[in-house]
This record gives C-alpha cells, structure tokens and sequence, in this order.
C-alpha cells in the first residue's frame, strides 16, 4: 500500500505554511549582494565615495538575473535562502524580479511584512515568496 502523497491543496493551516527564513538571514543575504555590488560599480566608477545610482542599478539587474531565472542571488545562496513565485514555487522570472528588486532598493517595502510567511510588500508586488532553500510555499 503506498502512502498518500500530501499537496499544497491538501494541507491547510500552521502546517501549509513553509519555514520562512529568519530576518538575519534575510539581512546578510542582502548585505552579501549589496556588497559584491558596490564591488562590481568600483570597475565602473573611479570614486565609491560619489558613485549614487550605479551600485542600485547593478543590485537590480543582479536581482533580475539572478532571482528571475535561478530564485537565488549569490548572497541568498550563501544564506541557503530562496526567492520563488507564491504559486507554483518555480523562478519569477526577469520583470518580477526585477520589479521585486526594485521595490526593495525603495526599502520601505522591504520593511512592511506580513504574518508567519513574511512577506514584504516588494514580494507581494512580484507574487514571490522567500523560503529556506530546501522547503517550497505551500498555499
């Protein structure tokens, strides 16, 4: 007799709910990012000091890169953390998370979250959801 396989549609409540990554990790994840961008900018700016929208702008296209086609930044993979889509678990895609990374670069956003599953309004906008790499959402 086989066991019977449990889906998102199947399990409701506390249970449904994937475990949501800490705020630290969260945090360090973005610190790891907004740092390999400030790096990345120095090849392009010969100042940090007056450098204004260039690191912005790279940590948005890191994040439309790297979060709309593999759900992870570098800093998120460093942090075992992943961004996917609320519905089906998969990528967002390029304009989502470029849309997500832009709304969190605002940070007030980033600072507006939700219950249990803590959800910003930068991933509400995008339909995303940050899990512990191993776990998918669960509706």
């Amino acid at each position: 007799m086989t066991t019977p396989v449990t889906t998102s549609e199947t399990v409701t409540g506390p249970e449904a709910i994937p475990e949501a990554p800490s705020y630290a990790k969260r945090f360090g994840a973005l610190m790891v990012d907004w740092i390999l961008c400030l790096f990345v900018s120095g090849f392009f700016v010969h100042d940090l000091r007056t450098a204004s929208w260039q690191p912005v702008v790279l940590l948005i296209a890191e994040y439309g890169f790297f979060v709309g086609l593999f759900a992870q930044t570098p800093g998120m993979k460093l942090a075992r953390i992943r961004c996917v889509d609320f519905a089906d678990g998969g990528a967002i895609g390029i304009p989502r998370a470029m849309l997500r990374g832009f709304l969190l670069c605002l940070v007030i956003p980033g600072l507006i979250m939700d219950g249990p599953r803590r959800r910003g309004l930068h991933d509400r906008a995008a339909g995303s959801v940050v899990v512990t790499a191993g776990s998918a959402p669960a509706n």
